[in-house]
């Protein structure tokens, strides 16, 4: 069961470290964007490492606090459940 969970947090993160390389990407090119809303989302249903390193790995969305001030609490949600799934064993 751990390495099923292991799995799935593995393919989260990487999953919300690409929306943010896409994004980026998109960005510098002049295409159709992936809303803030998404991104958050990405990172909220236990992508936030992802998001983290997607934000640091390509320097995307660095200069927007509210968006930063979002994605920590995303992340606060994601660690605060995560340690009730670790109490409730």
């Amino acid at each position: 069961m751990a390495a099923v969970i292991l799995i799935v947090l593995v393919v989260l993160n990487a999953w919300s470290f690409a929306l943010f390389g896409i994004d980026k990407r998109r960005a510098r090119e002049g295409g159709r964007r992936i809303s803030e809303r998404a991104l958050i989302a990405s990172g909220a249903v236990s992508g936030t490492v992802g998001a983290w390193a997607g934000v640091r790995v390509f320097r995307h969305k660095t200069r927007k606090p509210s968006f930063l001030a979002r994605l920590a609490l995303a992340s606060a949600a994601d660690a605060a459940l995560v340690a009730l799934l670790i109490l409730a064993r």
